[in-house]
């Protein structure tokens, strides 16, 4: 069992950075690929990033492409978001979760634990 906890969200101008942080508890999270999705209102919850256990792969959205980065410190069971150049569009809900398989990690049925969630608002 795995328990992920968010933070690091907030209000932000349009152009602006944020970095969220995910700790995990529970068995140590290097046993476990991580994820961030979002989540805006009236949307279906999105895939935005992925990195393997050891943090040598990581996959990103195209949305987020280029402005987004997945990092991990497994030392201290957390793994970041790094988002720069944040467009109004980014503003939603982001999750943390974990998945104890071995695929892309691409898709929300991968993840078998999951944070509550912390909200990103970027404004313009």
């Amino acid at each position: 069992q795995v328990q992920l906890v968010e933070s690091g969200g907030g209000l932000v101008q349009a152009g602006g950075s944020l970095r969220l942080s995910c700790v995990a508890s529970g068995r140590t999270s290097s046993r476990y690929a991580m994820g961030w999705f979002r989540q805006a209102p009236g949307k279906e919850r999105e895939f935005v990033a992925h990195i393997s256990r050891s943090g040598s792969t990581r996959n990103y959205a195209g949305s987020v492409k280029g402005r987004f980065s997945i990092s991990r410190d497994n030392a201290k069971n957390t793994v970041y978001l790094q988002m720069n150049s944040l467009k109004r569009e980014d503003t939603a809900a982001y999750y943390c979760a974990a998945n104890k398989d071995y695929g892309l990690g691409l898709s929300i049925g991968e993840y078998d634990y999951w944070g509550q969630g912390t909200q990103v608002t970027v404004s313009s």
